[in-house]
């Protein structure tokens, strides 16, 4: 037979490679770097603003000072003539350091201070009339062998009756040597400010973070298999140390709760263990001797332990779902008819069974919830009453009471609280019992608890009284009558 042909194999897509953003680049960082790098992006957007305002205000100041200078230099110039005691060479206080000259009309220099241009005026002809505002304004500097702009203020005034200006120019080299001295200082200072706060950073955070680090190396040594082991604690009390403290707890409560699973499961085991033991040992006597074995008693005793089987199953169910931490359902539910529902489901007694149940009190919760834990309580007094067992439901205040007795052996002042515990057996006639699973009571008091509730062992006697606090569903108020 000819080969049957193989199918083409599917080509099969290529991987994306996975995109380079920056923002993915930024989450593959460590938390040091990120945090190092976000306070050195910050502070240098603030130094570099504060530099820009620094260099900007002192550039305004020095240049307002200029022109203050100018100001006044021209205004005491044109005082003087105006008073025709205009003297040659003009007097200027710090002389070289300003510039005055007075021209008139035709653009001819009429004075000058010491070191000014006798020949040209500081200002052209052409805008000398658009100084006559007293504005100062920039002028170059070379038409009059400066090197740097002259900063010029005009005024005007009168020489011996006819229109004259006074022209005051400031050269502005050296404030623009003073800005270069900020401008150089701020460009090798910004930067190595910088790099110092974005070490000093580094190492903060790294501080900071290391007893993170102990604490994910503790982790890390901790194992389910292991000795008890605790996270270490920083020595500062701060939040890392806080931290370290609850996870201390939850470590606490985890070890807790994995002693209480293995105790759990090893006695459930060995719960399950005995009916299975004796249920194997009857059916190997009855198969090695098929003669002399009566077979109705031996499948009757093989029935109950299977039964029992049964119920401990569903125990154990309910005592997995307990723990589950599931909320039961929120329903108005009336506990007399659930204790006379299950009462009724009940086979024939072994004693009498008196159920005294008021109507009307209602609890909020799982209605099957609460019918398991009335369940077991009736279960738990009818095997170890020895005349009668009496069920009470009755409202106090805001609760709601259940109350199941029994005059069997009772329970010991020092066992009413173990009694509660799964599995838990007693030394006295109560512990041995016949049928039960060991979960009863542990059930009934997990279904009280969730349900807000509580139950406890009362005193008095003779036998077991078992009383169950619920709080109790208000009834609604009647709605007053509508006047006709």
């Amino acid at each position: 037979m000819a080969e049957l042909a193989r199918p083409a194999p599917v080509a099969q897509p290529a991987a994306r490679p996975h995109p380079r953003t920056p923002l993915a680049w930024w989450r593959r960082q460590s938390l040091r770097a990120r945090l190092t790098m976000l306070a050195a992006l910050v502070v240098a957007g603030g130094l570099v603003a504060g530099a820009l305002l620094l260099v900007v205000s002192l550039e305004k100041s020095l240049l307002a000072a200029l022109d203050a200078s100018a100001r006044q230099r021209a205004q005491d110039v044109a005082a003087l003539a105006d008073s025709d005691r205009l003297p040659t060479p003009l007097p200027v206080a710090g002389a070289g350091s300003v510039l005055v000259q007075v021209v008139d009309g035709q653009g001819r220099v009429r004075a000058a201070s010491a070191g000014s241009d006798q020949a040209v005026p500081l200002l052209p002809p052409g805008r000398l009339a658009e100084a006559a505002d007293r504005r100062p304004r920039f002028v170059e500097g070379g038409r009059l062998g400066e090197d740097a702009p002259l900063r010029v203020v005009a005024w005007p005034a009168r020489l011996r009756g006819d229109p004259v200006t006074v022209i005051a120019a400031v050269s502005v080299a050296g404030m623009a040597d003073s800005i270069r001295i900020v401008q150089t200082a701020l460009l090798v200072g910004v930067p190595l400010l910088l790099a110092l706060l974005a070490a000093i950073t580094w190492v903060t955070v790294g501080s900071t973070l290391r007893p993170v680090g102990a604490l994910r190396r503790g982790a890390e040594e901790i194992t389910g298999t292991g000795a008890s082991r605790r996270l270490p604690l920083p020595a500062a009390h701060d939040e890392i140390h806080r931290l370290g403290v609850t996870l201390n707890r939850m470590l606490d409560r985890l070890e807790e709760a994995g002693s209480r699973q293995r105790a759990f499961v090893a006695d459930a085991a060995h719960e399950l263990r005995s009916p299975l033991t004796g249920m194997r040992a009857q059916l190997e006597v009855a198969l090695q001797h098929p003669d002399t074995t009566s077979w109705r008693p031996t499948a009757e005793s093989v029935l109950d332990d299977t039964l029992r089987l049964g119920r401990m199953v569903e125990d154990l169910l309910a005592a997995a779902r307990l723990d589950s931490g599931a909320a039961p359902r929120r329903e108005v539910v009336d506990l007399g008819a659930v204790v006379r529902d299950v009462a009724g489901r009940l086979p024939a007694p072994r004693v009498p069974l008196r159920v005294d149940a008021a109507p009307g009190v209602r609890v909020r919760g799982d209605g099957q919830g609460l019918a398991r834990a009335v369940q077991n309580l009736l279960d738990n007094a009818l095997r170890h009453a020895a005349a009668r067992v009496d069920v009470s439901v009755r409202a106090e205040g805001t609760l709601a009471v259940l109350a199941v007795a029994d005059d069997g052996p009772g329970v010991p002042a020092a066992d009413r609280e173990r009694i509660f515990e799964r599995f838990a057996r007693l030394d006295d006639a109560r512990g041995r019992d016949a049928g039960g699973t060991g979960l009863g009571l542990a059930i009934v008091r997990q279904v009280v608890r969730a349900h807000g509730g509580e139950v406890a062992v009362a005193e008095g006697g003779p036998g077991a009284r078992f009383v169950a606090w619920l709080p109790a569903e208000r009834a609604a108020e009647p709605a007053a009558p509508v006047a006709g």
